[in-house]
């Protein structure tokens, strides 16, 4: 997909990230039952440290030169993690999360771990496809529980 582009963002795009975080997080909202705080904003706390720690990574996602999206990546005990992924709705069903995960994969050799809540199906089924398309095989993941919900760990290697 010659007309997607995944930009490693900088600092001064944190506000930026920040306004995507927020549409992110509302999606998730009727999922997880989280409030909007007093400032009408839901926030994402720990943005900063993209720009502080060495093994974290933002990046925004464009398509046709537009922002479709946000992919936050850190590394954790030696294994890369997406963090954070999103792709507005308007690009879902199109093809750019699937490219632009692959992107991602692709820039940092090594392990790889993608975790979904399993009440999330609609993530569930994308990254399944999207992993196995990367990896040239399914890939199981690993049921698990966090703070009593049901997770789905994916790992699987990228060679770069």
């Amino acid at each position: 997909m010659n007309d997607l582009d995944v930009v490693e963002a900088v600092q001064a795009d944190h506000a930026v990230l920040a306004n995507l975080l927020e549409f992110y997080v509302y999606d998730f909202s009727e999922l997880l039952n989280l409030e909007v705080g007093e400032s009408g904003r839901f926030d994402y706390p720990g943005l900063s440290l993209y720009w502080s720690e060495s093994d974290r990574h933002a990046f925004l996602i464009r398509k046709d030169g537009k922002l479709a999206g946000l992919a936050l990546v850190q590394k954790v005990e030696e294994v890369w993690d997406i963090a954070e992924f999103f792709v507005l709705r308007a690009y879902r069903r199109k093809g750019v999360a699937k490219h632009a995960a692959k992107e991602v994969w692709s820039r940092f050799p090594g392990e790889w771990r993608v975790r979904v809540r399993d009440r999330n199906l609609p993530a569930l089924r994308f990254w399944e496809l999207a992993i196995a398309e990367f990896a040239g095989r399914e890939v199981q993941p690993i049921a698990t529980q966090v703070e009593g919900e049901d997770w789905s760990f994916f790992s699987f290697e990228s060679k770069g």
